[in-house]
């Protein structure tokens, strides 16, 4: 989700919601790997029952990491995804459902961020290549070293998009591991897992959230049930709060900032490729015997506890004195549409609402007093009460010319303070300081300095350290505010005036034009209101989208309320095929049929206006390009789906399967419950539209049909179909959201939430001989993190212990 800084503001304001995982490793014996065994009770005190990998978090860094080499062809990607899999499973140790979601066809409204993304790669790794080249001519000039270039083709990241051929070998990758690890791991034995590949539409994190919606909205639903979800995208915490389950927890890795990378021509660490010197490699020890040890430490996880979360927010946003009995799930989906305002994947922010600034707290204040005064709240259901948002906006309207001035004022405070550090430190002695006997002690010193146990050792580190303290330097002087030219900011927006210059430089329109301002303004609240259904609904309209590439000001929005009805029903996704050419560039044309991709290339076809080998960033008052907007032309679906006529005869068979929709797999091993069931039916022939019984799937329920190219027991000991679980016609929905409450009002009796598993339900384990054993864990409650904690583990589980009872 496109919110910069978002998780770290979070994390800072309330610090307990971060507990860091305890992960127990394989070890190795007599040469032999033994690996986890993943039956035993979770380490981390805490029993998930279903697992959610938002998968293109997974896949990104396993096929092109930033701080190691990457995998040399397509076999070593896979293995690498195998294995980040296993690592999260072992941390999280499901024991209801996996559920793997890779994003499919995505809404129009986000194939305008993936295009530019996309865009974007091609055109900054053109810009490196050229630098490499120009760079490495102007080192040999000098006489300076450099390794020989090595000629390898360079791994275009935008093949991991629905409809490419890589897409479909991961689809099928995916199939032989879970399969194989149902076969062979038993604490993969009674787990459901559930593939949902690139071929189905939607985006992962969404798709999971469909799954969550609809079984919550099934009878024999838990809700006590322990979710977690795995990714590192901010959006995953407004979802997780979206659902209203109390347990819910997230899953990403620890970010660690300044994470050292290698240069791109030389190789060697501590430097960026503009300040390569090509100077030859130093010797690392005596030997050379430390060459290529730079360790590369292995990445953490992290859990962020939404139960936690929600803990903090209550103190928050509950209110006194309102005129009617405050409901805090209602005031969790306002805070998640207030979110919006500060940034998404499908609108752009506000300018007068950045993050760092304090944006959501300013919008928190103005919302209590919104509530006080209308007696109502902003959201229901996914649905938005206009006229409430209105007056949150005309408050912020009020304010925006003195936020502008205080945004220049501390970034003027800010350059000045970069300065003064500057000079303190060139005033200042070495950056590093050595330790054991080559450390600096003061005279007199009774107390013997500390030995050193491997003076080559010592002597390395003294090297890397000063290297360190250098390369620092040049990175602080390379970086430093007064040292690169300032770009150019025509808009001012802290000088009068600056609504005229905004909208005449980013529209090209006078301000007086009443009617184009109020277009941007309709469409923006077009966005709020499909942003927010899409959060708890799902898609409202395949094919809406935000026309523009910048946001009005909040004092533009004026009379809102009768400006939004309803959204087309009956819209459906591209294909994936039809997606590729929406979004990518005719660099990654080689991707595409040949006859679809002379369109992005050929001076005769319709389109060619849709992919410019070249565009312009505008920076909007940033200083990193990553940062600025890229101005490219939106595509129009009507030219684009008539120039698409002309070739779609021309797919093969092969690229007409990848280019249809697919459904969910569902995936179960021989001992699983539901085994005996679904083998039945089809050794009967009658599996096609069979329901699932809830009460041998852990309540979940949907709509069973065969696969085309099922694996049967005979093959892999196990048995998979797909499942029509987003298919409407087999499923009754819930016509709300479903809130903590709806389950008592069902005549389900009072229920409490837990953090781990419910003390009635006995969960069922292999041990090592093969013997069937049970456990029942009682679950601990949740101490109350104030507001002034500090230390994120201050208040973690790990202080009360829990020992689960065996019975044998």
């Amino acid at each position: 989700m496109g919110v910069p800084a978002f998780f770290r503001w979070l994390s800072r304001k309330y610090p307990s919601i971060i507990v860091h995982c305890l992960e127990e490793k394989g070890k190795e014996c007599n040469g032999v790997r033994v690996p986890v065994d993943t039956t035993k009770p979770n380490p981390n005190e805490v029993e998930f029952d279903n697992l959610y990998l938002d998968m293109n978090g997974i896949i990104h860094p396993c096929t092109h990491p930033e701080d190691k080499p990457a995998p040399k062809n397509e076999d070593e990607m896979m293995v690498a995804i195998f294995e980040y899999i296993d690592r999260l499973f072992n941390i999280v140790r499901p024991r209801r459902v996996l559920y793997m979601a890779i994003d499919g066809v995505a809404p129009r409204a986000k194939m305008n961020q993936q295009r530019s993304r996309r865009f974007r790669a091609s055109k900054e790794g053109v810009e490196l290549t050229d630098e490499k080249n120009r760079i490495r001519e102007e080192i040999i000039q000098r006489g300076g070293y450099l390794p020989p270039e090595e000629i390898k083709e360079r791994f275009d990241s935008n093949c991991i998009t629905p409809g490419t051929e890589f897409m479909d070998n991961l689809a099928k990758c995916l199939r032989y591991y879970v399969a194989d690890r149902l076969s062979n791991d038993p604490g993969w034995s009674n787990v459901t897992v559930f593939l949902s590949d690139a071929s189905v539409p939607g985006e992962g994190e969404h798709k999971i959230m469909d799954f969550i919606r609809r079984q919550r909205g099934q009878p024999n639903h838990d809700p006590n049930t322990h979710h977690c979800l795995c990714g590192a995208d901010a959006d995953l915490i407004m979802l997780g709060l979206a659902t209203h389950e109390p347990n819910f927890t997230i899953i990403r890795e620890e970010f660690k900032p300044n994470k050292p990378r290698p240069c791109a021509l030389c190789g060697q660490v501590g430097h960026e490729i503009k300040d390569c010197q090509g100077t030859a490699r130093e010797k690392q020890g005596e030997h050379d015997e430390f060459a290529g040890s730079m360790p590369v430490s292995e990445q953490e996880f992290i859990f962020i506890r939404l139960c936690v979360l929600r803990e903090y927010l209550a103190r928050e946003l509950t209110m006194a004195s309102l005129p009617f009995p405050f409901d805090f799930e209602r005031s969790i989906d306002d805070w998640v549409f207030m979110c919006f305002f500060v940034g998404n994947d499908f609108l752009p922010h506000l300018p007068s609402l950045e993050i760092r600034e304090g944006a959501i707290d300013r919008l928190v204040n103005i919302y209590k007093d919104v509530v006080h005064k209308t007696g109502g709240y902003l959201t229901e259901n996914g649905y938005v009460e206009l006229e409430r948002v209105e007056l949150i906006m005309q408050a912020v309207g009020v304010a925006e010319d003195n936020i502008f001035k205080k945004r220049k004022e501390d970034d003027e405070g800010f350059k000045r303070r970069m300065k003064e550090k500057k000079k303190r430190m060139k005033q200042r002695g070495p950056a590093y300081m050595t330790t054991g006997q080559f450390a600096p002690h003061a005279l007199g010193r009774r107390d013997r300095p500390e030995a050193v146990q491997n003076a080559r050792h010592q002597a390395f580190d003294m090297r890397m350290q000063s290297r360190d303290a250098d390369n620092r330097g040049v990175k602080r002087k390379a970086e430093d505010s007064d040292s690169e030219p300032e770009p150019e900011d025509n808009v001012r927006l802290w000088e009068e005036g600056w609504k005229q210059r905004y909208y005449k430089t980013k529209f090209d329109v006078d301000v007086t034009d009443e009617d184009f301002r109020q277009k941007v303004v309709k469409s923006y609240v077009e966005g709020l209101c499909w942003v927010l259904r899409y959060y708890y609904q799902g898609c409202a309209s395949w094919e809406w989208y935000f026309p523009f590439h910048y946001a009005p000001f909040a004092s533009d929005f004026k009379d809102i309320k009768e400006m939004f009805t309803d959204f087309d029903m009956g819209t459906k996704p591209f294909k994936p095929l039809e997606q590729l050419m929406g979004v990518f560039p005719a660099a990654s044309g080689n991707f595409l049929p040949e006859t679809w991709r002379n369109l992005m290339s050929s001076p005769d076809s319709s389109i060619i206006d849709f992919y410019p080998d070249d565009f312009a960033i505008d920076l909007n008052g940033k200083k990193y390009a990553w940062q600025g907007v890229a101005l490219l032309p939106f595509v129009d679906e009507r030219r684009l789906r008539a120039a698409l006529a002309d070739v779609y005869p021309d797919l093969t068979p092969e690229e007409e399967k990848r280019n249809s929709l697919g459904s969910d797999v569902l995936f179960i091993g021989r001992s699983h419950p539901l085994f005996d069931f679904i083998h039945e039916l089809y050794r009967a022939e009658s599996l096609e539209g069979t329901e699932i019984p809830a009460e041998l799937c852990h309540g979940i329920q949907g709509t069973l049909n065969l696969d085309d190219d099922p694996i049967l027991p005979d093959n892999f000991f196990f048995f998979f179909s797909p499942l029509c679980i987003f298919d409407s016609c087999f499923l009754r929905l819930p016509e709300k959201v479903l809130k903590p409450e709806d389950f008592e009002r069902g005549n389900r009796g009072p229920w409490r939430p837990q953090l781990g598993f419910n003390p009635n339900r006995q969960q069922a384990h292999l041990d090592q001989s093969g013997f069937r054993k049970t456990y029942s864990q009682k679950a601990p409650r949740l101490k109350y993190c104030q507001s002034n904690d500090v230390h994120p583990n201050k208040h973690s589980s790990s202080k009360n212990p829990v020992t689960p009872e065996r019975n044998i």
